[in-house]
């Protein structure tokens, strides 16, 4: 199989051809998360880290749907832990949605389940958590937007990676939303990994037109073959991680995964049409310099 990556004829695309598809899927997702910030009160629904509740850890050859039927209470998720024939789950529930675990643990028990783990999330320990990883996350792009602003000290080729990086955080938290996946810690971890990535990605671009000797289509190419390549692994890697980890049961990483996909396909878009665009617009206009 040819793993070589093929080398893309900017020459024939304008400026404004390039930026339509990210601009106008940025504007998507940024649709998508009004409204659901407009139906639910939050962009993305939280789990239950973020707003409280119980988890129960249960046994039983029942499936998820029986499971569920025994709970007077709505169940806000049940998860497969461990091997697909271990018959196995995590049952949560939303805080507000239920009286108290003992009353959890008894209908469990009723239904014949046997309890291997119990726990509860206070609401005001999970509001103080939301805020901390929300103000993690904002910190960290303030961060990084600080520290390319610093690096290049011109207004476009810094602009370019502030915006392919806030588009590669908002994409997937849109598709997050359609996907019925939740901010967790897990999530949110994922999220702050896709900043890293693309800032490596679009400071390699940057580099290599802005620093080094060449014109600019070549030294786009040549930034190409080492960042297409990186991306590509890592995508590929992320989705054997989420296969693997959504077959043997293993809790939070498919979430993780499917995130860090979703947000590497994103960047990958981004860095080399986006951001593209925008360095040739700074090279050849001479814009900001």
């Amino acid at each position: 199989m040819d793993a070589s990556v093929p080398e893309v004829d900017y020459t024939k695309y304008t400026n404004r051809q390039l930026v339509a598809v990210p601009l106008v899927l940025l504007a998507v997702a940024l649709a998508v998360l009004a409204a659901g910030t407009v139906a639910t009160g939050t962009p993305v629904a939280p789990g239950i880290e973020f707003t409280g509740g119980a988890e129960i850890q249960i046994e039983t050859t029942d499936s998820q749907a029986e499971i569920e039927s025994q709970f007077a209470e709505p169940v806000e998720s049940i998860t497969p832990v461990g091997s697909p024939t271990s018959n196995t789950y995590i049952v949560e529930f939303q805080a507000g949605n239920y009286e108290s675990l003992d009353d959890l643990v008894a209908q469990a028990e009723a239904a014949g389940y046997e309890i291997q783990q119990e726990g509860e999330r206070s609401a005001s320990f999970a509001d103080d958590s939301q805020r901390q990883a929300l103000f993690g996350l904002a910190v960290a792009f303030g961060g990084m937007a600080a520290l390319v602003a610093l690096l290049f000290r011109t207004f476009v080729p810094s602009i370019a990676v502030i915006a392919s990086a806030f588009s590669d955080i908002a994409i997937p938290l849109a598709l997050m939303q359609l996907f019925g996946i939740e901010l967790t810690l897990g999530t949110v971890a994922a999220l702050l990994m896709l900043i890293g990535y693309s800032v490596d990605s679009d400071l390699l671009l940057n580099n290599h037109v802005l620093r080094r000797h060449g014109d600019f289509y070549t030294s786009t190419a040549r930034a190409m073959r080492t960042g297409v390549t990186m991306t590509v692994t890592s995508i590929s890697a992320m989705i054997v991680m989420t296969a693997v980890s959504s077959l043997l049961g293993i809790p939070l990483l498919p979430d993780v995964g499917l995130v860090l996909v979703f947000g590497l396909l994103a960047d990958l878009m981004n860095t080399y049409l986006l951001n593209v665009s925008l360095l040739r617009y700074y090279k050849y206009e001479g814009i900001g310099k």
